[in-house]
């Protein structure tokens, strides 16, 4: 698993790439409620925050696979993945900072006119 990529995935890419190419400017990999939990995306001045989200590792409900090697243990890993997910969804929207939850298998362009939208909606 340590070789899983957490970080600079070809989709987070792709994603920026757009952003910026739009011109919105953000922050990549902060912490803005809770310390330990770091978001992919963070626009600070509209309170905005992105995660992108694998498949697999956060329990996609159109592609999400269960492996069956070993299947309690990783059962209970993406069950723990989830629960965290859930938590921090809610503690930011307390903290009153809007999340934007994309998938990997998402279209980026799409996601983007979503992004940009509440980004410009939120600065105002």
């Amino acid at each position: 698993m340590q070789r899983q990529a957490h970080r600079d995935t070809g989709i987070e890419l792709a994603l920026r790439r757009e952003l910026w190419r739009r011109g919105l400017r953000y922050r990549v990999e902060r912490s803005v409620v809770i310390k330990r939990r770091r978001h992919d995306i963070v626009f600070i001045g509209a309170r905005v925050v992105v995660d992108i989200r694998g498949c697999f590792w956060h329990s996609c409900p159109l592609h999400g696979s269960m492996p069956k090697s070993n299947s309690d243990w990783w059962r209970t890993k993406l069950e723990a993945n989830r629960q965290r997910d859930a938590d921090t969804e809610a503690r930011l929207r307390e903290a009153d900072w809007e999340i934007v939850v994309v998938w990997e298998h998402d279209e980026v362009a799409e996601v983007a006119d979503r992004i940009e939208q509440l980004v410009r909606a939120r600065s105002r």
